[in-house]
């Protein structure tokens, strides 16, 4: 086996947080290498490290067999080395190839034009030939749907050459079927020369394509070794434990009055409704109007509203700011920390220290910076600050997006528990077996028109619902 890229020994705290001790992995040619982790574990640390966007505090990266010291991403691309992170990275409002250049710097004049020749040779240079498929180098970002959005992602990552990619959840937020070619393509790339590291939450996914697999737990290495032979239920016990989860709490089947009544959506208390939809039926904005984020003529919704929005780190968080902060900024009318115009931060404080606590976050304490907890901490941060004001409607887009299997098992268990308390939650997720197992009425959404499924309908007819075959 020929190993291409090898971390050795890598240490690194952000603060009073461990986030990797001592963790030591390896990469060989022609495979596809899963991370596995619960949130917070270390996984997208650990690459950053191998990227060179972030230095260890001990340890040494190995790069086909040579040890390097990456003073920056771009060190990492000369050798090879593309990562492809949580959140799009391209500039919207710049053409394909301008990202592509953006993304190459010097080292890549020929980044932003089509890969069309019958004759490429290498992994890379193949698999960017495949993901150019439905892209041209003029079209705008903003206007790129999200599987395309993400393809443009890994071109960027391939955009000066290399054998060796990094990709943090590239699964997140696309469709089955987009899902199912983005690996089959990362497939093909490793038989073909390349290299991968897979991180994900999709156990589906490591059956799929995946080789090896490593799995972190609070910043150390638990196992590694080939897929073959492993299970379902040793791997979430290697990645969270075997503690025991508290029962599930059912909704109630007394249904409370009509508490939301949105675009012919209306929602009661007690139930959870699910919204399946493919991407660009207009779900996203009839969610954002009963959440009030959106002006909606006519509608009807009974606050306090919580709105869990989908991207954390730009409608959610400011990533800058301190968790008490961020917590404030969307409570800042609280009469426990208000004191006219004044704000008590103190008090503020301490409630967020509580909160820590309460669900669990790994963080360096209230005054820690959003943006150095894992995405998983971030998003239990946000729904934490959303449940705090016991709001009469929730709407959550995408809740568990990157989450691990044990958070997300929490965020779906707060959002039945509010639903049994009498609130109208509405849950929008691109996953359907999601939808499926949280809702208690299912809607698609179709051409901007909601539509009843009836109880009991098959995955097929909700399928043919969605893009439109019947109504």
């Amino acid at each position: 086996m020929s190993r291409v890229l090898e971390l050795e020994s890598i240490s690194k705290r952000f603060g009073s947080v461990a986030a990797l001790e001592s963790v030591s992995f390896d990469l060989v040619l022609g495979e596809v290498h899963g991370l596995l982790g619960e949130n917070g574990a270390g996984k997208s640390t650990l690459m950053h490290v191998a990227f060179g966007m972030i230095a260890a505090d001990a340890g040494r990266v190995i790069v086909r067999g040579v040890p390097t010291r990456f003073r920056s991403p771009r060190d990492a691309k000369r050798l090879g080395v593309g990562m492809v992170h949580q959140h799009f990275t391209s500039v919207p409002e710049m053409t394909v190839a301008e990202n592509l250049w953006l993304a190459a710097g010097r080292y890549g004049a020929e980044a932003g034009r089509r890969s069309d020749s019958s004759t490429v040779t290498t992994a890379g240079s193949r698999l960017r030939r495949r993901l150019w498929e439905g892209l041209a180098p003029n079209d705008i970002v903003s206007s790129l749907p999200v599987g395309a959005k993400q393809r443009l992602e890994i071109l960027q990552a391939l955009a000066v050459g290399g054998d060796i990619l990094l990709l943090d959840e590239p699964t997140a937020v696309l469709a089955p079927q987009e899902t199912s070619e983005l690996l089959a393509l990362l497939r093909d790339f490793a038989n073909g020369g390349g290299a991968v590291v897979l991180i994900t939450h999709k156990l589906t996914e490591v059956f799929s394509i995946v080789d090896r697999v490593t799995v972190l737990r609070a910043g150390r290495v638990q196992s590694t070794g080939p897929v073959a032979g492993q299970t379902v239920s040793g791997l979430t016990a290697a990645m969270v434990g075997t503690a025991d989860r508290e029962p599930t709490v059912e909704t109630s089947d007394s249904l409370g009055p009509v508490l939301a009544r949105v675009d012919g959506l209306a929602v009661r208390g007690r139930e959870v409704v699910g919204v399946a939809a493919i991407e660009g039926n207009g779900q996203r904005d009839l969610l954002r109007r009963m959440a009030g984020v959106l002006p909606a003529a006519g509608a009807e919704v009974i606050e306090p509203v919580a709105f869990i929005p989908e991207d954390r780190s730009t409608e959610g968080l400011i990533p800058a700011l301190s968790l008490t902060e961020n917590w404030v900024l969307g409570l800042a009318g609280d009469a426990r920390w208000r004191r006219g115009p004044l704000l008590d931060w103190r008090a503020a404080e301490a409630r967020m220290d509580q909160v820590l606590g309460e669900y669990s976050i790994r963080a360096g304490g209230p005054q820690a910076p959003a943006g150095t907890l894992s995405g998983g901490n971030q998003q239990k941060l946000i729904f934490a600050r959303a449940l705090e004001a016991a709001p009469r409607v929730i709407v959550a887009e995408n809740p568990t997006r990157g989450l691990d299997v044990h958070a997300t098992w929490f965020v779906q268990e707060r959002l039945r528990r509010a639903a049994a308390a009498g609130a109208a939650v509405v849950v929008y997720s691109s996953d359907l077996d999601e939808v499926l197992s949280l809702a208690t009425r299912l809607v698609v959404i179709s051409r901007r028109r909601v539509l009843q499924v009836p109880p009991g309908a098959s995955r097929e007819a909700i399928g043919a619902m969605m893009i439109g075959a019947t109504s």
